[in-house]
């Protein structure tokens, strides 16, 4: 049995990250939202609990308070930002809107020698003062400690920047821990719960194969279960952890909506039929998909009728396999969380087609066992799992496929142009590499091509065109949270303007997106 941390979520966009960190750390964490039952906090199992950040002023009367139960429960608790905010206000201390408001770096001053900071620090001052390079994002601060808590950490912004009470284990931090800009972030949450929660740190992929297979088996028994496999990561795990588990009891199958990128259906059954031997049945509903799709502009419809249609497909082909019971869907944890589902209180960022229950008419139950998994931990079980590795670390593909890459209604047309387009992007990304020798499609996080539904004038030859545009889209990320545009060399993308415009009939201009995660999505619908 994994020791395992709660986190108690106040509605920030980056609760996620904190349980991330935690299990790189090799911890199990989930989030849940902060209004659960005293219960079912009693009834966790937690060794520590961590509060989240949020967009909250715990000066309000109405805002969220944490759960009394938690400071019951003898269990370490850390408080992060909105978090330390909270628990200094219930537990006799004083939160103020602050003078000034800190967002973004800031250098924070580690005092005393607490078991959470003790020997962590990125420089020491002339005086001797070890100093951390932080990420902070607050408005109020904490202006009174409650009673049997220390100064732990200060700038010269917000003065209790940290505080502990190192009898009872509770500590809070005004700064973000839990993402990158924080240099000892990582140090400081596996100091929390490796050291101060006692957990131990066993939580790894290679070792969570058998765990998934048994309870995979225990689920279904001996059900068969059928699979939307997309050819994305995903599925496509998902897809080799159920055969692992109960072999030819799964069908897979595999439909193509007329959204997949160049050649991906071929490659799919390849990899799939041929060499995992997995049984998989290939649909080809491009008809049916364009069909519902036409005159449809708004990005939340096109995904919420693709996900439709992927049921109705479901609904044909699971009625051919009578003794199917089951549904199998790739969904990942982040999923849940952007879908408002457990662990989220923040608003719906998009919607995701394999997220949010199935309707009553398909009779199947719902078998999801990546459902707890962050998309590094899938790619790290694929690898185990035996897949190729270019295809586990394939750069992320949306659900709904190229529908959300083409801007406006999607036609087949443009479809193909696109996927065209986009082929030869990540092919010169493959095929370009650095000073050290590392291509640039591994040196990128996610690269593809946007079909904007525009035209513009060109000239080729000695002739005027009027032909249409795409946009090119490469991020480096570590979290997919927040995202830098990719600097690609002037060399690389000539190249692939020049391939796009002379190889794609019907596209005669290229553009080069430019814009960062935030205030931008990465995904452009």
């Amino acid at each position: 049995m994994h020791s395992k941390i709660l986190i108690l979520d106040f509605g920030s966009q980056v609760t996620q990250l904190i349980a991330r960190r935690v299990r790189d750390a090799g911890v199990f964490s989930e989030v849940y939202p902060y209004d659960v039952s005293d219960e079912f906090i009693r009834n966790y199992g937690a060794a520590g609990v961590i509060l989240s950040g949020g967009q909250n002023s715990v000066t309000e009367g109405d805002t969220p308070r944490v759960p009394q139960a938690v400071f019951a429960l003898g269990v370490p608790v850390f408080g992060i930002c909105y978090g330390m905010q909270a628990m200094a206000e219930q537990l006799g201390g004083k939160v103020e809107m602050g003078k000034v408001r800190e967002f973004g770096y800031a250098e924070v001053r580690a005092r005393g020698h607490t078991a959470l900071l003790s020997d962590i620090s990125d420089f020491v001052t002339s005086d001797g003062h070890g100093m951390l390079k932080v990420w902070m994002s607050h408005g109020d601060k904490v202006d009174q400690m409650p009673p049997g808590f220390k100064l732990m950490a200060s700038t010269t912004n917000c003065p209790i920047a940290g505080m502990a009470d190192e009898e009872r284990r509770f500590y809070g931090v005004q700064f973000h821990p839990e993402v990158t800009h924080t240099d000892q972030g990582e140090a400081i949450l596996k100091r929390f719960v490796v050291d101060i929660c006692g957990c131990t740190p066993d939580w790894n992929m290679p070792d969570y194969i058998a765990e998934a297979v048994a309870s995979i088996r225990k689920q279904v028994g001996s059900d068969e279960v059928i699979l939307g496999l997309s050819g994305g990561v995903d599925s496509s795990v998902a897809a080799a952890l159920i055969h692992r588990a109960i072999g030819d009891q799964l069908t897979c199958v595999f439909v193509d909506h007329g959204l997949l990128r160049l050649d991906e259906g071929n490659m799919v059954m390849e990899m799939f039929a041929e060499n995992l031997g997995v049984k998989v049945i290939r649909v080809d509903a491009t008809d049916q998909f364009m069909g519902h799709l036409a005159g449809v502009t708004d990005p939340e419809a096109k995904r919420k009728i693709i996900g439709r249609e992927f049921v109705e497909v479901f609904q044909v082909e699971s009625g051919k396999l009578k003794n199917a019971k089951w549904l199998a869907q790739g969904t990942i944890y982040p999923d849940v969380i952007e879908s408002a589902g457990k662990g989220k209180k923040g608003a719906t960022i998009k919607s995701h087609h394999n997220v949010g229950g199935l309707p009553e008419t398909l009779n199947l139950k719902l078998l999801e066992p990546l459902r707890e998994l962050f998309k590094d931990e899938v790619r790290k079980l694929g690898v185990a799992l035996g897949l190729p590795h270019a295809m586990v670390y394939r750069h992320p593909f949306p659900g709904p496929g190229l529908g959300v890459r083409i801007l406006g209604e999607v036609k087949k047309e443009f479809a193909d142009l696109l996927r065209r387009a986009d082929a030869i992007f990540i092919d010169e990304l493959r095929n370009t590499k650095d000073e050290s020798g590392e291509s640039w499609y591994d040196k990128t996080s996610q690269a593809f091509a946007v079909f904007l539904p525009v035209k513009s004038v060109g000239v080729m030859g000695d002739g005027r065109t009027y032909e249409y545009v795409v946009a090119l889209r490469a991020v480096q990320t570590q979290d997919f949270m927040t995202a830098h545009w990719a600097h690609l060399p002037y060399e690389l993308l000539g190249r692939v303007s020049n391939r796009i415009i002379n190889e794609v009939r019907g596209i005669n201009r290229v553009v080069y997106d430019i814009s960062g995660k935030p205030p931008a999505t990465i995904e452009w619908e």
